[in-house]
């Protein structure tokens, strides 16, 4: 999918990864710092177990102001609502809190992600992130990355602090392989995804459930998971990580070449193919995949 990118000036990569950088990191410390000692409920989705938070609003209008200011010509695509069409072929889709259940019961595994994107993100297969960001405020990290520049992480904690590049796991046994996983909200969704696992975790090393795809793709991109595959993701769950784990020399796939809702597969170049492979055949299986 080169061609949706090929023509991007590097200047303008740069700034819009400086821009993700800085975005993702304020409203990281902004749900963070601003957490209530008690976090209302303010509306479900998919599910009663779907739940959307005051702060997932608050925090989507934060970065929405913060694009329109920016980079008003560009579009919009947040998880909570938010969508501007654009006029500049640019499009930030924004997750303004992933991992809302844990953050809703103070667990330390919530982000924020923001990317930049090329192409349609709504339509799955037609899209591609040129620049992103994931911050990570329990950790106080924020991991970033442009398209051709190499993924990274530094500390959030001050301007001056000197940037780490990331590496991908160099894993190449199935059998050892700490896979990252999650599951979606609907309960027949659930069922099935359990099925899958059930046949799946005796041929892995482990499985670890984060809670949330964004910090899950990050793993991968520092290599402290070998791999992650879940079914279900949107574009804002996945735009800023797919790019880090790419940048990080990682692979990230879907059924076909695209991630996307039916299957999203990032590892390292040893381990994609054969964790793509796990989930495919068993997927049909359980009949999630046409």
């Amino acid at each position: 999918m080169a061609h949706l990118d090929h023509d991007l000036d590097p200047a303008l990569l740069v700034e819009l990864e400086h821009l993700c950088t800085g975005l993702a990191s304020h409203a990281g410390r902004f749900i963070h710092d601003e957490r209530p000692r008690r976090v209302r409920v303010a509306d479900t989705k998919s599910s009663e177990t779907d739940v959307v938070t005051e702060m997932d609003r608050r925090s989507e209008q934060l970065l929405h102001g913060l694009v329109r200011q920016a980079r008003p010509e560009d579009g919009i695509l947040g998880e909570e609502g938010a969508h501007v069409s654009g006029r500049s072929g640019l499009t930030w889709v924004i997750d303004p809190i992933d991992g809302t259940v844990n953050y809703l019961y103070d667990i330390p595994a919530y982000a924020v992600s923001v990317a930049v994107v090329v192409g349609d993100p709504e339509t799955p297969g037609s899209w591609r992130p040129v620049a992103g960001a994931v911050s990570d405020p329990c950790r106080g990290v924020v991991h970033h990355a442009r398209r051709g520049g190499g993924a990274w992480t530094r500390s959030d904690h001050g301007k001056r602090s000197v940037p780490r590049r990331l590496a991908v796991s160099t894993e190449d046994a199935l059998g050892r392989a700490l896979l990252a996983t999650g599951f979606g909200y609907e309960a027949q969704v659930r069922a099935r995804q359990a099925e899958v696992m059930r046949e799946v975790l005796p041929l892995v090393r482990d499985i670890r459930r984060i809670g949330s795809a964004a910090l899950d793709l990050a793993r991968v991109a520092e290599g402290t998971v070998d791999a992650y595959a879940e079914t279900g993701l949107n574009p804002w769950d996945l735009a800023a990580g797919w790019l880090l784990v790419e940048e990080a020399g990682g692979q990230v796939l879907g059924v076909a070449a695209h991630p996307g809702p039916a299957l999203t597969v990032a590892a390292g170049p040893a381990l994609v193919e054969p964790v793509r492979a796990l989930f495919t055949a068993r997927m049909h299986s359980e009949g999630d995949v046409s």
